[in-house]
């Protein structure tokens, strides 16, 4: 289908126009409607035609750009599918959830598109400003999410510490732009990389500054620790979208701006582009093994979880690493493998919330006999954020961990050292997870009561378990794309 007849010179930002429409309307509609289920119902209509429209462009291989500052190609394009992926799980469960709020509905479903919208924008963007832009949207909008949870004082605590170190976060960013404005003179990143230039003191700053701003985004270590309080405050679908949505966009930025621009491009020196590569490297490595370690002493279900998603977090950065486009293939594909076996993993913890059970650990004894489907579900999930074949998290931890090991041509790689340290780490998280299982499967519970949990969250959890085991034996459904993705942006 020809889309520029609909969306004449912003064909390339039509997935984006889509649910910014939807964002703008569906306050309108619980305003007219009064009916909560009728605006998801709108909300989530919105999401499946962005997506088709993605799905549908990215197939066609075409390449767009709008006012030479957001260009879509392949990156852009499996990028904001994984974002809509993550929007149409989160939404499809919003309105079962008992955690959501019931008094601003509209609000709520215009905050999560926009959100999600504010993310698209970054996967295009070729410019620091219009990135700042899209980043500082869905930060603003995820600031209210938190705080949204009703009858819970956990949320108003999360909202607040995550504005405080979020105002800090977009404070550094815009310094460190406004500092590679000085220098350079533009703040296009096309204009940019086309430049030499000379690491001196104000480069260095302008980077550290940038790398500080954007790694509390993704929570990287040391600028993670707002994470366990923000996914344990908030209502379990923002955490899943929190989780599996707005980390990636934070990794979307490291390769767009650090990745592309100032390692693969010419901007700076040999010497000072390899030192970059290995403080991504040491950031890598502290955020996996702080991450696993800090995870095994948690009680909490959210706050496990959030403690290994800071631990994924430190495997995809090994792509700034290795920094070849075999390892940003690998990379992507890892993401959206996270984005099953996360957002699974917070679906089947929502679920069990709504059917009343905790959120410690030790209230999951017994679910295999009370719940046998969600038991099952929590163990593939878990399973293969562990890293255990053949499921989804060991196709890609494979992929990601060997672009490390040595490039296609066979060559050892330098980042040997990196990957052992990854490998170690995936071997000490299997500790923790299988805890949970143990708790599941082994321990009896204090009821053998069948749990009841809403249709909606069984039909997500589905979802996630169909793609976590159909990418773990055929990962070329996504890898394919991943690979035309990181040629488009190298």
């Amino acid at each position: 289908m020809d889309f520029t007849s609909v969306f004449g010179d912003f064909t390339a930002m039509a997935p984006l126009i889509i649910l910014l429409v939807g964002a703008l309307l569906l306050p309108a509609v619980q305003f007219i409607g009064k009916r909560p289920t009728a605006t998801w119902a709108v909300a989530l209509l919105f999401t499946a035609v962005s997506l088709i429209v993605n799905m549908m462009m990215l197939t066609d291989g075409t390449s767009y750009t709008t006012l030479d500052m957001y260009t879509y190609v392949a990156f852009t394009g499996i990028m904001v599918l994984l974002f809509q992926v993550v929007l149409f799980l989160a939404i499809l469960v919003s309105n079962s959830s008992v955690e959501t709020t019931r008094l601003h509905v509209g609000a709520y479903y215009a905050l999560l598109v926009g959100a999600t919208t504010g993310m698209m924008f970054v996967a295009g963007s070729n410019d620091l400003l219009t990135i700042f832009v899209g980043v500082e949207l869905t930060s603003i909008s995820s600031y209210a999410m938190v705080s949204m949870k009703r009858k819970d004082p956990r949320a108003a605590e999360a909202g607040v510490k995550y504005v405080i170190i979020g105002g800090l976060s977009t404070a550094l960013t815009i310094y460190g732009i406004s500092m590679v404005y000085g220098l350079t003179g533009t703040t296009s990143l096309s204009a940019m990389s086309t430049l030499v230039l000379d690491m001196n003191w104000m480069m260095a700053v302008a980077l550290v500054c940038m790398i500080a701003g954007y790694g509390f985004k993704i929570a990287a270590v040391p600028f993670h620790m707002w994470a366990p309080d923000v996914y344990e405050g908030a209502s379990s679908p923002v955490s899943l979208f929190l989780a599996t949505g707005s980390k990636k966009m934070g990794l979307s930025v490291f390769i767009q701006v650090f990745l592309v621009t100032f390692i693969a491009g010419s901007v700076l020196g040999a010497e000072a582009t390899e030192g970059l590569q290995y403080l991504f490297a040491i950031i890598a490595a502290l955020t996996m093994t702080v991450g696993n370690i800090v995870a095994i002493a948690q009680t909490n279900i959210k706050r496990m979880l959030a403690y290994s998603s800071v631990a994924q977090a430190g495997y995809i950065l090994i792509i700034m690493a290795v920094a070849s486009e075999y390892a940003v293939s690998a990379g992507l594909f890892h993401m959206f493998t996270h984005v099953f076996m996360k957002g699974g993993a917070f679906l089947v913890v929502g679920a069990l919330i709504c059917a009343g059970i905790g959120e410690k650990i030790s209230d999951y004894r017994g679910l295999a006999k009370r719940s046998p489907f969600m038991a099952a579900a929590m163990m593939l999930f878990l399973f293969s954020l562990a890293g255990i074949p053949p499921l989804a998290g060991f196709t890609s931890k494979f992929f990601l961990f060997s672009s490390a090991i040595g490039g296609v041509d066979g060559v050892t790689s330098q980042w040997v050292w990196l990957a052992f340290i990854a490998i170690l780490n995936s071997a000490i998280s299997l500790y923790y997870y299988a805890r949970v299982v143990k708790a599941m499967y082994v321990e009896k519970g204090s009821s053998d009561e069948k749990i009841v949990v809403p249709k909606a969250f069984t039909v997500a959890i589905a979802i996630c378990v169909l793609f976590v085991i159909v990418l773990g034996v055929y990962p070329q459904l996504i890898f394919d794309y991943c690979e035309l993705a990181a040629a488009a942006i190298f």
